[in-house]
């Protein structure tokens, strides 16, 4: 599934169409920039491929929340959150060649392709990064597959820990759900990545997303009910 068909094929000339800014108060903003104008940058920079797999999940939690959709991220071994991918070699592979390789050591049954490209950022630092993001819609039984096939991957127990499904709900408490694993650690991009995808696939209504990130700027209350309702 192209998961940005609006963008249409690659440019050769002319202008280039704006790519979309997350929006979200709280959250740096990455400098956006097209797959065509990442392909230009010279020797200097590095590339990073990373991937949100996601299909949509028709369950209720507690019989009354609805789920929306089960989005995959990664338990790494240091300890932070981030999609499965990985630095590509562009001297020797394209970014969907890279990105394959590394996913078939992560979960080792899925394959993406350039339908799949979904944006390019500039990342912050000292590092010439350009971090590319990929989403690919499943069935809830193709990803459930590969929630089972990344058991029993290369890396599962070394580099990456576990597979996590990010719960897309905020509970009344304003923290349960979504809020409080924001306030989780981590990596790189991902973060933005995560927010950046649910809002541009419209998974979660921007102000919802804004409302969660807020939430986590404000201190924590002690959970009393954790079957509460979804706000």
């Amino acid at each position: 599934v192209g998961t940005m068909a609006a963008m249409g094929p690659l440019p050769t000339m002319g202008t280039l169409p704006p790519l979309p800014t997350l929006g979200v108060p709280g959250v740096p903003e990455l400098k956006p920039l097209t797959r065509y104008e990442a392909m230009r940058l010279g020797p200097g920079w590095s590339h990073s491929c990373h991937a949100m797999l996601y299909a949509p999940n028709p369950g209720m939690l507690f019989g009354r929340i609805p789920l929306r959709y089960a989005v995959l991220m990664q338990m790494r071994f240091d300890g932070l959150l981030g999609f499965p991918g990985g630095f590509v070699d562009r001297r020797y592979w394209s970014l969907e060649d890279g990105l394959n390789r590394v996913l078939g050591l992560g979960l080792g049954c899925v394959r993406l392709t350039e339908a799949d490209y979904l944006c390019s950022h500039l990342t912050e630092g000292p590092h010439r990064v350009v971090a590319h993001f990929y989403a690919r819609q499943l069935t809830l039984e193709e990803l459930h597959t590969i929630e089972i096939s990344a058991v029993h991957s290369r890396d599962h127990g070394m580099e990456v820990m576990g597979m996590v499904r990010v719960p897309l709900y905020t509970q009344k408490d304003r923290m349960g759900g979504l809020p409080n694993f924001l306030a989780n650690s981590f990596v790189g991009t991902a973060k933005f990545q995560l927010l950046f995808a649910l809002k541009i696939l419209n998974m979660v209504p921007e102000e919802k997303l804004a409302e969660a990130v807020a939430a986590t700027l404000r201190p924590k209350k002690a959970a009393i009910d954790h079957s509460g309702g979804a706000a």
